[in-house]
């Protein structure tokens, strides 16, 4: 093929972010960085692509996010990754680096992530995350932290119809222990809640020799969701402590959330378990009408940093900067990106004058082109106007 019939093209499941995408994108990030900053975050930014141990000490060799990842050697065959998130970099940070730092410890970032998706609208196989971390704190006052911080973040890029489901994976949990399932059905029915897939689960549980009552109480579990009478109503069909502890936590959780003034955001979902198996307590996901996939989530996952040699209980979530821009685009919501304010041109001999006032212009804050050749004036209004220039400064 030569040259001149080639036609370059982008890798699978990336996107080119043209200016104004990636004005409102830096907008949207700006103003979350502040709001971290506010509740006492402070930003950490870690390597791209990690080893591969560090992914496996962090996750089980068989989770669902091992197979997504992309994969790739080192000149000494030592086998990389690129981050599919940002949970396992921070754990292995704050294990290490940041070991000696008094708890809790609050961190945020601002990043790419990359996973092997299918591509579609809001999903990418590069996309990008805001997210926070509450390192060292168990109990429900951290959890309602990043809870209440997550619907504060939605409010700052500016959504305003969204809802917040809370669940428990240890309501599952203590149903499934009950029921002396085996690991193969309990990760079987784990997938087809993720998944959300009322008919397969049905069909596992019909294969797996637990009796009707019990397959029942499974299978009505996606469907548990609502507000406080839900938690009132799932406290009495189960009989087990761990689930009925699980229940108690997310009503703490609750009447947190009201002193902070966002419980109106917040429902309960108990079907919530999330798609990673490193969830140890409460976890949440984040939805907003027009997208059929949550636009945040998060959770408390106490084990992962112990996996580094440091035992620390630990709870976060990570937003879709695309997902919200998609949302917002959606529901008519624009994101204010500053115009262009002065075009500055000039006449045959003044272009060091033209360069000393748009120097000024540009101290003053005003976001100022120069012309790099000279123009009449007419080719100047002409370039102003075709730019997109509020005003034109001429030089003759």
């Amino acid at each position: 093929m030569n040259r001149n019939q080639f036609v370059p093209q982008i890798p699978y499941g990336t996107r080119d972010l043209l200016p104004r995408e990636a004005k409102q994108k830096r907008i949207v990030e700006g103003a979350l960085a502040d709001l971290f900053s506010r509740w006492g975050y402070d930003e950490v930014v870690t390597p791209t692509f990690e080893y591969l141990e560090t992914l496996t000490v962090a996750q089980s060799a068989d989770s669902d996010m091992q197979q997504q990842v992309f994969k790739f050697f080192d000149k000494n065959n030592r086998t990389l990754v690129l981050r599919p998130d940002m949970t396992a970099p921070i754990a292995r940070v704050a294990a290490t680096r940041l070991k000696e730092t008094p708890s809790p410890l609050r961190l945020f970032y601002l990043t790419n992530v990359f996973r092997h998706e299918q591509a579609q609208a809001g999903r990418q196989c590069e996309f990008y995350q805001a997210g926070v971390e509450l390192l060292g704190a168990p109990g429900p006052a951290a959890d309602a932290e990043v809870v209440a911080l997550a619907v504060e973040a939605m409010l700052e890029a500016g959504l305003t119809n969204f809802q917040i489901s809370l669940g428990q994976v240890d309501f599952i949990n203590g149903v499934m222990a009950e029921s002396s399932l085996s690991q193969q059905h309990q990760h079987q029915i784990k997938y087809a809640m993720v998944t959300r897939d009322l008919v397969g689960l049905g069909e596992i549980l019909a294969n797996s020799g637990l009796s009707p009552a019990a397959q029942e109480l499974i299978r009505q579990i996606p469907l548990l969701h609502g507000r406080d009478d839900m938690l009132n109503n799932a406290y009495r069909l189960v009989g087990n402590a761990l689930s009925r502890a699980a229940l108690d936590n997310l009503a703490d959780i609750r009447k947190l959330l009201t002193g902070y003034g966002v419980d109106r955001y917040v429902n309960f979902d108990l079907g919530i378990i999330r798609d990673f198996d490193y969830y140890t307590g409460m976890v949440f996901e984040g939805y907003t009408p027009g997208l059929g996939f949550p636009l945040c989530g998060g959770g408390r996952y106490d084990k992962m940093v112990a996996a580094f040699g440091v035992d620390s209980p630990a709870t976060g979530f990570a937003l879709g900067i695309e997902r919200v821009l998609l949302a917002l685009e959606r529901q008519g919501i624009s994101v204010s990106v500053r115009g262009k304010d002065v075009y500055i041109a000039w006449g045959e001999g003044r272009l060091t004058q033209a360069i000393g006032i748009a120097g000024k212009s540009r101290q003053e804050g005003r976001r100022t082109e120069l012309a790099l050749m000279p123009q009449s004036r007419a080719e100047a209004e002409a370039a102003a106007g075709k730019l997109g220039y509020e005003e034109l400064i001429y030089i003759e």
